[in-house]
């Protein structure tokens, strides 16, 4: 190709054209429209080609008219529109029937902030922790919050003298427990991590009974008490010995109940009335559940070494209130620690049962490491920072316990079914029982516990609401691992043994 041609011009070679053969003039060609004018060398010819590319325009809008009027398509479109229709139609006929075939799910029941995880009972501020007052325990909050703590029950803090009434000062913090800005620190740590604080307000809780002779005075000075505390964000009160105040002085009591509850109602989150009673029989509890009208009541039921009389305490109670009023415990500031009234090898077990049985768990503060009672029922708590005047094999054991513990707490706070789910018994004996716990279309859980401290136990589960195997969850003892699948109808418990298994709901 030539190097001096010009830079608007583009060179097509044609390779077939014979060297002989000249340029065809346009004469010569008798056609009727002009040759671009070329030039030749040697055969090569040179065309003259414009720069500009030819561009595709389409059908203008009337051409476009035109076409999309004619028979043939305006049949397509037709067929279009009626293919989308029928189409569309289609799903949502179909989606009607998804619906209408589908479970429908079960309205949650109306729960109570008392009713979403345990509650943590911490009677003497000053063996909880270090600094030995209302400061140390804000400081600990981060802790009960990782146990899924979901109330923290505090005192008595208030100055009182044994059996000495003249002494009394509800509203004024006493100078060992720490001082009112602590308290209020405390409060608002506790409510940062969704917390709530009940305050102990029993009158002569430092004498023999918990309330003085004179009950009916005692009564009175509580409503300014009552509405004092309110003001600094408590979110509700227990009392001990509710059925003797109630029997002195019914018609002050009743105002006191009023009270809390007409605060409850003025405010978004309600106020807790909490009683505790040394009762132990289903009927007495309900008795006493009835006479004072708190919310929830801490007795003595679970105390006992019979898993027959825990199951038929149970299934009372559930059948009576529904478990948005049952809470249970087996400690508790006077009763003592978890750990001292069963016994370690029952410690696990124990948390099993009443975090999984319906209604609120309630523990004594170090019921989570498996501390027990010393010379009095308030021993020194242990802490991480404080171990180092134990053995290994006893800071072993306190994190094992916690871990337990903590896994458990974190499984009810996760689960419909633990947390308000149905309760089924399906087995009771004097020392073994079995019920499970289940909610809507969520997953259900079976708990089966040997209280026995020597024998083994087969259970041979069978119901209607229950299949022929379920998978382990947790277990107190070594034997059943995480995932392994069990027969139901031959389930073997060891000595003091308690095991969660799992299975899917089936419509």
């Amino acid at each position: 190709m030539s190097n001096n041609s010009e830079v608007d011009m583009k060179d097509v070679e044609l390779n077939e054209v014979e060297q002989e053969k000249q340029p065809m003039t346009e004469r010569e060609a008798g056609n009727s429209y002009a040759i671009s004018p070329v030039s030749e060398k040697n055969g090569i010819v040179k065309v003259k080609i414009p720069d500009e590319e030819s561009k595709f325009t389409g059908l203008s809008k009337e051409e476009l008219m035109k076409v999309a009027g004619t028979p043939g398509w305006v049949k397509v479109r037709w067929a279009l529109l009626i293919l989308f229709w029928l189409g569309w139609l289609g799903m949502l006929a179909g989606a009607i029937a998804i619906i209408i075939q589908a479970p429908r799910c079960k309205p949650l029941p109306e729960m109570n902030w008392w009713n979403y995880g345990p509650l943590y009972q911490i009677g003497d501020v000053n063996s909880f922790t270090k600094s030995s007052d209302l400061k140390g325990l804000a400081e600990k909050v981060q802790a009960m919050d990782e146990l899924k703590v979901k109330g923290l029950i505090i005192g008595p803090i208030h100055v009182s003298s044994a059996d000495e009434p003249e002494e009394l000062k509800l509203t004024e913090i006493s100078k060992e427990a720490g001082n009112l800005i602590q308290f209020q620190e405390l409060i608002k740590a506790a409510h940062k991590r969704g917390i709530s604080v009940v305050l102990d307000l029993t009158p002569n809780y430092k004498g023999k009974e918990p309330w003085f002779a004179d009950a009916v005075s005692t009564v009175v000075k509580l409503e300014p008490a009552l509405i004092h505390w309110l003001g600094e964000g408590v979110d509700g009160f227990l009392f001990y010995g509710v059925e003797k105040v109630s029997t002195a002085a019914l018609s002050l009591w009743e105002d006191v109940e009023v009270l809390i509850h007409n605060q409850t109602e003025s405010v978004e989150k309600k106020k807790v009335l909490i009683g505790v009673t040394e009762q132990s029989s289903p009927d007495d509890i309900i008795a006493v559940m009835n006479k004072t009208g708190v919310d929830l009541l801490l007795t003595g039921a679970l105390r006992t070494t019979s898993a027959l009389d825990v199951a038929r305490t149970v299934d009372r109670l559930y059948s009576t209130y529904g478990q948005t009023r049952l809470a249970w415990n087996i400690g508790g500031r006077v009763a003592g620690h978890l750990a001292s009234l069963v016994g370690f090898v029952k410690v696990n077990l124990s948390y099993l049962l009443l975090l999984t049985l319906p209604g609120t768990p309630v523990f004594n503060y170090g019921d989570e490491i498996g501390l027990q009672d010393e010379v009095t029922q308030n021993p020194t708590m242990v802490w991480e920072d404080s171990q180092e005047n134990l053995t290994e094999s006893k800071m072993d054991e306190i994190t094992t316990f916690r871990k337990f513990f903590k896994t458990l707490s974190e499984k009810r706070s996760k689960e419909r079914s633990l947390q308000h789910g149905e309760y089924l018994p399906l087995f009771s004996s004097p020392s073994a029982m079995a019920y499970v716990r289940s909610w809507d279309q969520n997953e259900r859980f079976i708990i089966a516990l040997n209280w026995h401290s020597e024998e083994n136990v087969t259970l041979h589960l069978k119901h209607a609401e229950i299949p022929e195997h379920a998978t382990v969850v947790f277990s107190t003892s070594d034997d059943k691992h995480a995932d392994e699948v069990l027969n139901l109808a031959q389930l073997k418990l060891k000595p003091e043994q308690g095991i969660m298994l799992k299975f899917p709901y089936t419509p």
